[in-house]
Order: structure tokens, then C-alpha cells, then sequence
């Protein structure tokens, strides 16, 4: 099975950097990894030059021209780009336990995708996170919230069974699915502009198609560094938007990753 590492990223290149460190880090390598940049400025890119060498896979970097919060354009147009059968999304702002990549190939199976387990960084101690660049951090480390989801357990991940329905713990920060499946949904909706649903709604179409999720607790670890949240000022329309898949039971949405393939 062949994966994709799908990063997306919008102007916070300190946040990227420890992401991007945290990569290198793991036990098992994905085949490639794209960066999903949103419009982010020419200090984002500097940040990815700069690791391209340290690579032994391909670092592509997809951007956009920034016009506001189009996250579901930039990951479509990264998922048409991904040669990978098998596609593992994180955001820019949570970096990876080192065996993060394994679990996630451990546990995938061709009947469902898989959301992963986050562990929260308060925002007090993010600076001193980034500034000395921690990506291994203990089970007392001062300012985590959730403190146990930092440990690592994978056989918990075993006595949860299949869901056929979408959780609330589901985080797009934290995700894995096949290429194959996002396709079949048409990927994205980009009717999704501004923060909010964009990931859920994406997962109601799975279940719709027959899809299923498997939850990996104390499994599949990522650290999200805690921030300001973005504007919500679009939030109520994509509420409708989602809602109107939830009743209609869509499988496929019209203005997703076609156009790209």
C-alpha cells in the first residue's frame, strides 16, 4: 500500500517547521508528502525548501492564490495530485508522535477510514514549543491538555469496532482514508468556504456511500498547538450545507475534486 502524507497550511511557517521536523522523525516514512498551502506568504515556502534536501521522498508544495479560507479547493487540488493509493491528512498546526505514520498503515483496511487521537498543547505553552522546536513531548510535560491521550496504546484501538455512522470525536486535523473513496465522493465540497464542516461533511458522503470509520485511541497521535480560532463568520451556510447532505443522503457533491483529475 502506498501513501500519501497530506499537510495543509496556512501562514504559520514555525507551526510547519515542527511539523515538517516531526516527519522526518517517524518510523515508518510515507511515499510522499504534500503540503496543502492555502495562499500562505513566501515564508512558507522558504520553510519547505529549506527540509527538501533532509527528504528522501517527494516534498511537493501545492499553493493558491490566498482569498480567504479555501481549504477545501487547496486539499482537493493536493488529493488529484497525490499518487498514493492511501491518503493520511494532518493540519499545520499538529505535529506527529513518531509512530504516527505506522499506526495509521497498521490499521487501515480497504472498508473504512481511520481518526486518530489529539492531544491539545495550551496555547500559554506554544511558544516555548516552537521556539525550542519539541517534538517528543513526556506524559508530565507542563500545558497538555487530554494528558493521557499521550500515551500510546495501540491494542485499545482493537475493542473499538467499526462505525457506520460519523462520530463526534471525528477531527480532520487527524485522518486517513483511500484515494479511491475520496474520489468516489468527489472529495471536497467547495461550496465549504470559511472555517467549518468542511471535514465532516466530506465524512457524511463516505458514510453515505458505505464507508465506514474506525477510531484509534491512544493510537495515532498528534499534538495540536493550540491557537486563536479562526472566524466563524461563514459557519451557519456551511451548517446548512451539511445539513442539506444529511437529509438529502448525498454521496457526491458538484463542485469537488473532478475538475482537478
Amino acid at each position: 500500500m502506498s501513501t500519501t502524507l497530506l499537510i495543509s497550511t496556512y501562514n504559520w511557517p514555525e507551526a510547519l517547521n515542527l511539523v515538517l521536523k516531526s516527519v522526518l522523525n517517524q518510523t515508518v516514512m510515507p511515499d510522499e508528502v504534500i503540503i496543502a498551502d492555502d495562499g500562505s506568504d513566501e515564508r512558507t515556502r522558504k520553510v519547505i525548501d529549506s527540509y527538501r534536501s533532509g527528504f528522501s521522498v517527494d516534498l511537493k508544495h501545492i499553493w493558491h492564490e490566498d482569498k480567504g479560507f479555501r481549504k477545501s479547493k487547496i486539499l482537493n487540488r493536493a488529493v488529484a495530485a497525490a499518487t498514493a493509493e492511501y491518503i493520511i491528512q494532518v493540519d499545520g498546526d499538529c505535529f506527529l508522535h513518531s509512530r504516527f505514520i505506522e499506526d495509521h498503515i497498521e490499521n487501515a483496511n480497504r472498508d473504512r477510514y481511520l481518526y486518530g487521537t489529539r492531544v491539545r498543547i495550551k496555547e500559554s505553552v506554544v511558544p516555548e514549543v516552537l521556539n525550542t522546536e519539541q517534538i517528543k513531548l513526556h506524559f508530565f510535560k507542563q500545558g497538555l491538555k487530554k494528558r493521557p491521550r499521550n500515551i500510546r496504546i495501540p491494542v485499545i484501538s482493537t475493542l473499538f469496532k467499526v462505525q457506520s455512522q460519523i462520530s463526534p470525536k471525528f477531527r480532520g486535523c487527524n485522518t486517513s482514508f483511500w484515494r479511491e473513496d475520496f474520489i468516489a465522493v468527489n472529495g471536497y465540497n467547495e461550496d465549504l468556504e470559511g472555517w467549518g464542516r468542511e471535514d465532516s461533511e466530506l465524512m457524511l458522503r463516505m458514510h453515505h456511500l458505505g464507508v465506514k470509520a474506525k477510531r484509534l485511541k491512544f493510537n495515532g497521535i498528534v499534538y495540536h498547538l493550540d491557537h486563536h480560532e479562526k472566524p466563524k463568520d461563514r459557519f451557519d451556510e456551511n451548517d446548512r450545507i451539511q445539513n442539506k447532505t444529511i437529509e438529502q443522503r448525498a454521496v457526491q457533491c458538484s463542485n469537488g475534486i473532478d475538475k482537478y483529475l
